[in-house]
């Protein structure tokens, strides 16, 4: 599978995540924030298909970027070379590090292994899904994890206390870091991982659902969510900005789901929508 890497050059974090947002319509599937630029990943062919459209948008920006091509083996070694653990403060602390990191006592140990997926807790939306899942309260509970990158969601919910998981994304990369991630968290036998999009789990029900993807996915999953949920289920949603939330209020309230949550942080949104 190959790789393309964006470096963009970005004057500072706000800058950053407006770049990201910009992104988010498009397949990428790895951000890496560092000091004066963003690093930004997409498969070859997604690449071919959307080039024109991105380069205008980073252009029309006045953004500085080049492009090259990344072989996965090298990338990943880049990665976790610079792969620093994440603390995530709450009433449930969470320490999100990679197998060579030390554990933190009194801080739920989550180990993944980042390959070329999203979901290491470096980005304001996995941190943010990851302390909403604390917070809910997923004990004895059932829960999908779609989009699952790294799988680190489902892996907090079951050291939060959940039954199990199932964790679904579209990408076999995704899914094989998944697999690595909850055999490495020790949860490996709670965890159903597939590949594919929502289809895969149809006419499946759970208590609650993760969904930290972007926002015109999320509407366009509203309806199958809302089908998948128990009475009474959850939805915690993220990877959209705060100037798109009311849409996705909006998109859900029209599938008997209101918004019982609303955190923000730098920008980016958790919404956590109850079924009616």
């Amino acid at each position: 599978m190959e790789y393309v890497e964006l470096n963009i050059s970005v004057a500072d974090a706000q800058e950053s995540e407006i770049v990201m947002a910009l992104l988010s319509d498009y397949a990428f599937e790895a951000f890496d924030e560092q000091e004066g630029r963003l690093l930004s990943y997409i498969q070859l062919s997604a690449w071919a298909e959307s080039r024109f459209e991105v380069e205008a948008i980073l252009r029309q920006q006045e953004l500085e970027f080049t492009v090259r091509d990344v072989e996965p083996q090298n990338w990943n070694q880049e990665w976790e070379s610079g792969f620093e653990p994440v603390d995530i403060d709450g009433e449930t602390p969470i320490r999100i590090r990679a197998a060579h990191h030390l554990a933190k006592d009194g801080s739920l140990d989550i180990v993944i292994a980042p390959r070329m997926s999203f979901g290491t807790g470096h980005h304001s939306t996995t941190a943010l899904m990851s302390a909403t899942i604390a917070e809910q309260g997923v004990e004895s509970l059932s829960g999908l994890d779609m989009g699952c990158g790294t799988g680190v969601l489902a892996i907090v919910a079951l050291k939060c206390g959940a039954r199990k998981m199932v964790a679904v994304d579209i990408d076999d990369w995704a899914c094989d870091s998944c697999r690595d991630s909850i055999a490495l968290s020790g949860v490996a036998e709670s965890v159903d991982v597939r590949v594919g999009s929502i289809d895969v789990v149809q006419g499946e029900k759970f208590d609650f659902i993760l969904a930290n993807i972007n926002r015109n996915i999320l509407q366009s999953m509203m309806e199958k969510f809302s089908l998948l949920l128990e009475r009474d289920g959850w939805i915690a949603m993220s990877g959209f900005l705060d100037e798109d939330a009311e849409a996705v209020e909006q998109c859900a309230a029209q599938w008997s789901m209101v918004k019982t949550q609303h955190r923000v942080s730098d920008g980016w949104v958790v919404m956590v929508c109850k079924k009616l």
